[in-house]
Parts: C-alpha cells; sequence; structure tokens
C-alpha cells in the first residue's frame, strides 16, 4: 500500500502563552522535524504539515485550513486535499517519542478503515494510520470545513482498530512543564539558517 502523512502543527499554543510548539527541540531536533523524520520512517512518501510554514528547509508540503486554527479535524481535511497514497498516517506534531508511537502501529486489517493507538481504552486519533479513501468519505459529511469539531466526528464513525499501548507512546508536550520533564527546550528566538 502506498501511504503518505498529514502532520498536525498548526495549533495556537493556548498552554504556552502562543508559542509555537512544533519548534520545541528535544535531542537539538525539533518535535515537527522529529514528526517528519518519524513519518519517513514508517515509509510514508509525501509529508503534508498543515500549519503555517514552520520550518521553510524541511521537505514537507506545507497546507493551512482556512480561517485558520480551526483546528485537528480542520487541519486533516486541510492535509486531505494534499494526498494521493491509498494509505495515510495522521499524527500530531507534539508526541515525544514518534517514531515510537508510528513503530508500534500494525498493518491495517483487512476489515477496518484505520488502526490507532489507544491510552487505556482511550482513541488516540493523531496517532493512526487510516484508509485516505474513508477518511475523505467522512471528511464530505463534515460541515464548514471541519472547523472545530472534534476528531470522533470525522473518525468516531468509521471501522478503527485500537491497539493498547502504553502510556509513554502517547505522551506529548502540552505545557511548559511537560517540555521540562521531557528535556526539552524552546527557542527565545529562530535559528539562523547556516
Amino acid at each position: 500500500m502506498s501511504l503518505d502523512a498529514i502532520l498536525l502543527a498548526g495549533g495556537r499554543g493556548a498552554r504556552v502563552g502562543g508559542a509555537a510548539k512544533p519548534l520545541f527541540r528535544l535531542d537539538g531536533t525539533t518535535l515537527l522535524a522529529r514528526a517528519v523524520a518519524a513519518a519517513r520512517g514508517a515509509g510514508a512518501a509525501r509529508i503534508v504539515v498543515a500549519a503555517p510554514v514552520l520550518e521553510p528547509g524541511l521537505d514537507v508540503t506545507w497546507v493551512r485550513e482556512d480561517p485558520p486554527f480551526g483546528g485537528p479535524v480542520a487541519g486533516a481535511l486541510a492535509g486531505l486535499a494534499a494526498v494521493t497514497a491509498e494509505e495515510v498516517l495522521l499524527l500530531a506534531c507534539d508526541l515525544v517519542d514518534p517514531a515510537s508511537a508510528l513503530a508500534a502501529l500494525p498493518s491495517i486489517p483487512d476489515d477496518a478503515d484505520g488502526v490507532c493507538l489507544a491510552e487505556g481504552g482511550r482513541p488516540q486519533w493523531l496517532t493512526g494510520r487510516y484508509r485516505t479513501a474513508a477518511l475523505r468519505e467522512a471528511a464530505s459529511r463534515i460541515e464548514n470545513g471541519g472547523r472545530d469539531a472534534a476528531m470522533r466526528t470525522l473518525l468516531g464513525t468509521s471501522r478503527i482498530a485500537f491497539v493498547d499501548g502504553p502510556a509513554a507512546l502517547s505522551r506529548d508536550i502540552d505545557t511548559w512543564d511537560d517540555l521540562t520533564a521531557a528535556g526539552g527546550s524552546a527557542a527565545l528566538e529562530p535559528e539562523e539558517e547556516p
């Protein structure tokens, strides 16, 4: 199966005072670059990032929902327009270890539309692999371009296989405390290109 990826990186960063969370660094690499590398490592040919252009040097396709800040469903729908593969990874760009999270996903079962991580029975919709046709069909029923819609609106009626995983796979960075606990840092000013 051919595979693309939609990375969601266009949020407001409200819990970090409006800082661009995808540009937070762990081990010297931005969360966004880590997510791109994880998607490529999982076999994604095309990487679509739903966000303003945050790192111009990344080899990705940038898309943006209109109007901006419409939430993850709106970002996913904007990204879906640029996807050409039969399957698509949907991934939030604030995960501490996106490579391990994606590695935990098996192939989509024949009788399912997708597979995603679950933590304690709770779906982690933004760490999943989905059939593109099923996502497009579900997207066709969503109004207002998905603005402010819950992820279950997009995926809740699809046949999704859930993979229970340890909490570490779903660990993300939502607050400054999360960033500190992960051993990360935030640049006060954008780094210049060499």
